[in-house]
């Protein structure tokens, strides 16, 4: 008799768990290490082999070391975590050798924290339990402020030791169903990893009474469903950088093997294709997806079910699905994250995808200056086949899917979807007019999906936890979250995932830290070379695809990076517009010549030989873009010297009118003067200046030759008594 698509998903489960063969691993003591480009960078592999050497050294067979994917916490990577069996996870922040070794003598076999060494210091020592208190809009907020009160209340009532229990808070994390939106209060409870109901002053008492302090789960308060982020917030939950993001596409990221295929189908991973193949309704899926108000998160924000639904209409049968993981926005790593650290997820939504679509054939279009992105894609590649997730009759179900891997040269154009298919054709990756759209004409002349990293990777979720439950993560228009990666000057970088609609507040001072240095925020520049930069008085813009537009931004792929007081809103359009420039793939006029005319004005007004009238040209030039250029690119080139001239006029004039750089950017408008009344003549600044044009004798006062001075500045850093002034 032939088994049916569950039973072989069932079997596929059975056989991922045997093959871990972590028989008694919950008991035993791991030490977590992450594995990706950035936390390589940090010194992760030279942690891990130092970890590997204490556990050998030490004889202790109740030690375990693993491997996982990036937290994206960049700014304190490496992350090692501790988990000791009954205890609160313990999480370290940029751990080097020295740490190691503390925390192998000190914790592991101590058992006693290393303070100072904690990720952002959230975890008390010795504690037993967390506490994650749900703030999301679907609770109740007048249940969850009582319960809160309560719970510091019940606490103390049964004499709970101090630092027994840690108490924090955490965003939606999609645990309860519509009808019950509003309702009631959700608590999680860690490690024990339980999520309650609560509706009462009563249920808090019972939970602290028996959980807390007898350490039996209240069944009957007990939610069936989970959080599509459970396991990363058991983990991460008592993290300020991470309990204030909604972890969907980023869910895996820091908690699985990325190079283990057995991990991420013991934690659910394919039961959502295993659903879609049981069911056997492809209009079903796109219908779910639909619902779910799912749009592109490449930048175009397209609807997916849109997309996909053309797809289908078309009479070719041969159709294709095509992956971007094409990423070239200056300072964004999102698709790269998470290609590095839960490959399988994105594998699973192609799968999802070339179903409803009647595509037999994907392929990812990785750039080529990701190496660990493709290994891990193609090890992915392999274990799929090699468990019957890729090729001919997937589970039994009669559909037939591939994948390939093509590479990109680097070029920022590929990322548009007609130059992409240039590309895998092997042609110059240059755009083509539309329509036809590649939905009814793409990859050799057949119709051919397109969507990228994170929208694929958001496609199981959708199917597992229900479009509604990813809608509702959202706003009226746009479902589900969006993940940034928060570069510059915030004091915590790294990727941040948050539902549609956060504003930009929340992003940059709840999660982000503030600004770095305790440094006035200046603007948020988001989009990448094709967004805008808007200013902090609108820091309270929600962050989703009209209101951004409205601002005269975009949300793009997801690039965020923040800018301060020290920053030149001239030179930050510069940079962007030197970008555009270089990769405009030149094939039509608009985009070829106006980013490089636009580049000279800009350059002209930096090196201080601008005009009022060059204001003018640069908003003549950036509408002509808009209007006639070709595609995406050049169309969104001229947003960044567009929204700094409407946003920033005052510092174009102090540049022009005054040759002047107010944030002492520009070295062409900056001056060094030495102070006569505060040099001592130590000699620092002349013995630090590369061209010798600083002169003076020792304890006398000294001078800089300005026809000579190439204005680098290092004066002005080396001088201990703040006699070099910077004008």
């Amino acid at each position: 008799m032939a088994q049916t698509v569950s039973q072989r998903y069932a079997e596929l489960v059975e056989k991922a768990t045997a093959a871990l063969g972590d028989s008694g691993v919950a008991r035993k003591v791991q030490i977590q290490v992450g594995s990706a480009t950035c936390e390589h960078a940090a010194g992760s592999l030279e942690v891990m082999e130092e970890f590997r050497r204490h556990i050998k050294a030490s004889g202790r067979t109740d030690v375990v070391l693993r491997r996982t994917g990036c937290t994206g916490s960049c700014s304190r990577e490496p992350i090692v975590g501790v988990f000791v069996p009954d205890r609160v996870p313990v999480k370290y922040q940029k751990v080097d050798r020295n740490a190691v070794h503390r925390i192998f003598t000190e914790h592991v076999m101590g058992g006693e924290p290393l303070s100072e060494a904690l990720l952002d210091g959230q975890v008390e020592r010795g504690s037993r339990y967390e506490l994650v208190l749900c703030e999301g809009d679907c609770c109740d907020p007048g249940r969850r402020a009582e319960t809160r009160a309560r719970l510091a209340a019940a606490l103390e009532q049964a004499a709970v030791p101090a630092g027994t229990v840690g108490v924090t808070t955490a965003r939606c994390v999609g645990v309860c169903p519509l009808e019950e939106r509003g309702r009631w209060a959700h608590l999680m409870v860690f490690p024990t990893n339980t999520t309650y109901r609560i509706a009462s002053d009563d249920d808090v008492d019972e939970i602290v009474r028996e959980h807390i302090v007898g350490g039996r789960i209240v069944e009957r308060l007990v939610l069936p469903s989970h959080a599509a982020a459970g396991r990363f917030l058991s983990l991460y939950g008592d993290v300020a950088f991470f309990n204030r993001q909604s972890r969907i596409a980023l869910r895996n990221c820091g908690v699985i093997d990325p190079e283990r295929i057995d991990e991420y189908i013991r934690y659910g991973g394919f039961s959502a294709l295993a659903a879609v193949l049981e069911k056997n309704d492809p209009q079903w899926v796109i219908d779910e997806v639909g619902r779910a108000k799912l749009r592109g998160r490449g930048g175009g924000g397209y609807p997916t079910s849109l997309k996909w639904g053309r797809c289908t209409q078309a009479s070719e049968k041969t159709r294709y699905l095509i992956c971007n993981a094409d990423e070239g926005d200056p300072g964004a790593f999102m698709d790269r994250s998470m290609l590095e650290s839960d490959p399988c997820s994105v594998i699973e939504g192609m799968l999802i995808g070339g179903f409803a679509t009647g595509a037999r054939q994907g392929f990812f279009y990785i750039r080529a200056e990701y190496p660990l992105a493709i290994k891990r894609i193609e090890k992915a590649i392999e274990a799929c086949r090699g468990h019957g997730l890729l090729g001919k009759d997937i589970l039994g179900s009669r559909f037939d899917f591939d994948l390939e891997i093509r590479l990109g040269a680097g070029a920022f154009v590929c990322g548009e979807e007609t130059a992409l298919i240039h590309s895998i054709e092997g042609e110059r990756g240059q755009p083509r007019i539309r329509p036809p759209y590649p939905t009814a004409e793409g990859l050799w002349g057949k119709p051919t999906v397109i969507n990228n990293v994170e929208t694929f990777a958001n496609v199981p979720a959708i199917v597992g936890f229900g479009s509604d439950w990813f809608a509702r993560m959202g706003n009226e228009k746009s479902g589900g979250t969006k993940v940034f990666a928060l570069a510059g000057k915030a004091r915590h970088t790294g990727l941040v995932e948050v539902p549609m609609g956060t504003t930009l507040h929340e992003v940059v001072f709840e999660i982000g830290g503030g600004v770095a240095g305790g440094k006035q925020l200046k603007a948020i520049q988001t989009g990448g070379p094709a967004g805008g930069c808007i200013p902090a008085k609108w820091i309270d813009t929600p962050v989703d695809y009209d209101s951004l537009k409205d601002k005269g931004s975009i949300m793009g792929s997801g690039g965020m990076i923040v800018l301060d007081e020290d920053d030149c809103m001239v030179d930050v359009a510069k940079y962007f517009m030197s970008f555009s420039q270089d990769e405009s793939c030149g094939k039509c006029t608009p985009c070829r010549e106006g980013t490089k005319r636009m580049l000279e004005i800009l350059e002209r007004i930096t090196s201080g030989n601008g005009t009022m009238r060059d204001l003018e040209r640069l908003k003549r030039l950036g509408l002509l873009m808009k209007k006639a250029s070709l595609c995406g690119l050049g169309r969104a080139a001229a947003n960044p010297v567009l929204s700094t001239i409407e946003h920033f006029h005052d510092e174009y004039e102090a540049h022009i009118r005054e040759k002047r750089c107010p944030s002492h950017k520009c070295s062409a408008l900056v001056r060094f003067e030495i102070d006569p009344q505060k040099c001592v003549g130590c000699t620092v600044c002349a013995r630090n200046c590369p061209v010798t044009c600083i002169s003076g004798e020792r304890k006398g006062v000294h001078t800089i030759d300005q026809s000579r001075c190439i204005r680098c500045g290092k004066c002005f850093e080396v001088c201990r008594f703040e006699a070099v002034d910077r004008q």
